[in-house]
């Protein structure tokens, strides 16, 4: 059977048209984001939590909508993972452009608050930036959060002077403007590509 070249072109037309809308499909649903960190959305529940801030006053979440967070549990008395991952969240979020600095807050949760008090608290966020918030609260607040995120701490039998250490996770959660959770932050991540993700991640915000 004989096909006229109308049909013919109107059938690659027919057909390029559907190829174009594979594409832009594909393109607004398809490709993910190329993260340094692990993308976790959808996997985790949005950011919740009732708590005393470092100047003793309760504080929820809701309080901080609009900024992306990241999240991290930790002790003031840690030797070492603590320091080290603040430190590194300040200079991440330091390096951000002037536009972008206010709109990212680090919400540091302490698991020991028998030794943490808000003063205390208080000032070892300090020391580390400014654009850090001490939370804590009591035991079995502190329990459902971590469990909330899949994580947990514990304590260690105290010495004879009655100091002990705490486990807990280092990883760090970010959460975007809407409170949502979107990545989570390896250790083995340099501030540059904390920076990077941040940066990304408030753009996609903003679309």
């Amino acid at each position: 059977m004989n096909t006229s070249p109308f049909r013919q072109q109107a059938g690659k037309l027919s057909l390029l048209a559907l190829l174009l809308m594979t594409l832009v499909v594909s393109g607004c649903s398809g490709e993910e984001e190329n993260w340094n960190g692990k993308d976790i959305s959808g996997l985790m529940p949005g950011l919740e939590f009732e708590l005393t801030d470092s100047q003793g006053s309760p504080v929820t979440a809701r309080q901080f909508d609009g900024k992306i967070r990241l999240l991290f549990f930790g002790f003031t008395s840690c030797p070492d993972i603590c320091p080290t991952t603040l430190q590194k969240l300040n200079r991440a979020t330091e390096g951000l452009p002037s536009g972008l600095q206010d709109d990212v807050l680090t919400l540091f949760v302490s698991v020991d608050p028998k030794r943490d008090s808000p003063e205390h608290l208080a000032a070892y966020v300090r020391f580390f930036g400014s654009g850090i918030v001490g939370l804590t609260g009591k035991e079995p607040q502190l329990r459902e959060l971590a469990k909330r995120y899949r994580t947990t701490f514990g304590y260690e039998e105290p010495d004879e002077n009655g100091n002990y250490a705490v486990s807990h996770s280092n990883a760090v959660y970010i959460f975007d403007r809407n409170g949502d959770a979107r990545l989570l932050i390896r250790a083995d991540l340099s501030a540059k590509e904390i920076r990077q993700d941040l940066i990304a991640l408030a753009r996609t915000d903003m679309e």
